[in-house]
């Protein structure tokens, strides 16, 4: 399949034309759709562990903009606007697919950045376009010679997290009638079907977000807070990595009785350690010039912040002991400066810059690593 690599910033993803027929045999529908006076289009069972199909499938059938009635309307508009589409393109927007499969792609000469594109084995997820592509089943059952002449605008992402595809579906459907996107994280905490491991986690940053006290507080980005201070990470960013270092403990935190006590003891180990880093990183704490308050540096300090909160546990003078294991980083500051920054950390991705920073602030400050294996996950 011939297709374009498309690079924005850390991010490779990739843009083709399906052709109607191709495509719709590659996608799942994992919600029933209907249009007036055609038999339903099944969704397909999902196994208990596609946890991302899972996800927006709940989401869909507990969301008023997806009830029958009105996924019935919709879609059967969108069938009519096919059939009535002469001089303007009948899906003139692109459908976002996911695969976790990475894909295999090979540039044609003498271009880099178009070739071809290895298909997945299995079946896209659908992150956004269920609707559009439902009507085009419908319409290509009564109109398969009209069908057969559409091809579909398609991005497609491959090789992704479960994370990366339910981020991408909330914040695409950030519609008035669907789920607000600064809810992303919040979301974890308020259905009943979340994994308590991510209920969990979602408590620790939300204590980040809001206790007076926390040096994060008015730093991290909700995807949809209008305050105009400067944000230094994504809430969900700085979920995933909280998130990551619970799954690694939930063995013995699943035993605790009192779970809200235990997530505020996170929340403090957390607040303390960037208390500390800010004493050892000086001037260059929050620094415009300066990448330590940025993302990737941001998710690698709370990777030594685990390492670290799993050798010197103890709460009492917890901030001037990490201060002190920290110190090293004072010399290594100008490392951290944003010109030529990217040069000192050369990587493919910011996964694999994030596992480079790890390892360096790691290294410096003496902390051992809890699990080397995993330094690359997303």
């Amino acid at each position: 399949m011939l297709a374009t690599q498309i690079r924005q910033k850390d991010s490779v993803f990739y843009f083709c034309a399906y052709p109607a027929d191709d495509i719709l045999d590659k996608v799942r529908f994992i919600s029933r759709f209907y249009a007036e006076g055609e038999p339903s289009l099944a969704g397909e069972e999902i196994a208990d562990s596609d946890e991302v199909a899972q996800f927006i499938s709940r989401i869909e059938a507990s969301d008023a903009a997806f009830q029958r009635q009105l996924g019935r309307a919709k879609v059967t508009a969108i069938k009519n606007f096919y059939e009535t589409a002469v001089s303007q393109p009948p899906i003139p927007g692109t459908v976002l697919l996911f695969t976790e499969e990475k894909l295999k792609f090979d540039p044609v000469k003498p271009f880099t950045n178009v070739g071809n594109l290895q298909e997945p084995r299995g079946k896209y997820l659908i992150i956004d376009g269920q609707h559009r592509l439902a009507a085009l089943h419908f319409f290509k059952n009564q109109r398969p010679d009209d069908a057969a002449t559409i091809h579909v605008p398609c991005v497609i992402f491959d090789g992704k997290s479960e994370d990366f595809a339910t981020e991408m579906f909330v914040i695409i459907n950030s519609t008035p009638t669907r789920i607000n996107k600064s809810h992303l994280v919040d979301l974890y905490e308020k259905v009943s079907w979340a994994a308590p491991d991510k209920k969990f986690a979602a408590r620790v940053v939300d204590h980040l977000y809001r206790e007076g006290d926390s040096p994060l507080r008015y730093k991290i980005n909700r995807l949809g807070g209008r305050s105009k201070q400067e944000k230094w990470i994504l809430q969900a960013e700085l979920f995933n990595e909280v998130h990551k270092w619970v799954a690694s403990d939930w063995k013995k935190l699943k035993k605790k009785p009192n779970w809200q006590r235990e997530a505020e003891k996170y929340y403090e180990m957390v607040r303390d350690f960037l208390r500390a880093a800010e004493k050892a990183w000086g001037d260059a704490w929050g620094h415009a010039s300066y990448m330590v308050t940025r993302p990737v540096t941001i998710k690698a300090m709370l990777r030594v912040c685990a390492d670290l909160a799993a050798e010197d546990p103890e709460a009492d003078d917890r901030v001037k002991r990490w201060a002190r294991r920290l110190s090293p980083w004072t010399e290594i500051g100008k490392q951290f400066r944003s010109e030529g920054f990217y040069e000192r950390f050369p990587a493919k991705g910011q996964v694999e810059r994030v596992a480079r920073i790890h390892r360096e602030l790691a290294r410096v400050a003496n902390v051992a690593r809890r699990s080397k294996a995993g330094d690359d996950d997303e």
